[in-house]
């Protein structure tokens, strides 16, 4: 059975595309056939074959990051500087 191919043309930014080329040729395949790929799967999944959701935090890490914030303006709370940290943590 012959196999026909068609052409698609989208805008990749330049970057992505880089790494996208780099990743797939160290998988030993070009960015056409990681496309092919992708469709292929999606079409045997029904869609995207990953999750695709907005990523938003948890309650608990939510509540971390506000906690945060609170620390980071509480000028009764001592500052470190990284060495400092560490020093701290060694004891």
């Amino acid at each position: 059975m012959a196999t026909t191919t068609s052409n698609y043309t989208c805008r990749i930014d330049k970057d992505l595309r880089s790494q996208s080329e780099a990743l797939f040729s160290a998988l030993g395949m070009n960015l056409g056939t990681a496309i092919n790929v992708f469709l292929r799967k999606s079409i045997r999944v029904g869609g995207f074959p990953f999750d695709v959701n907005l990523d938003s935090p948890n309650r608990e890490t939510i509540e971390a990051m506000i906690e945060a914030e609170r620390i980071a303006r509480d000028s009764k709370v001592k500052a470190y500087t990284v060495d400092d940290a560490f020093k701290e943590l060694d004891k």
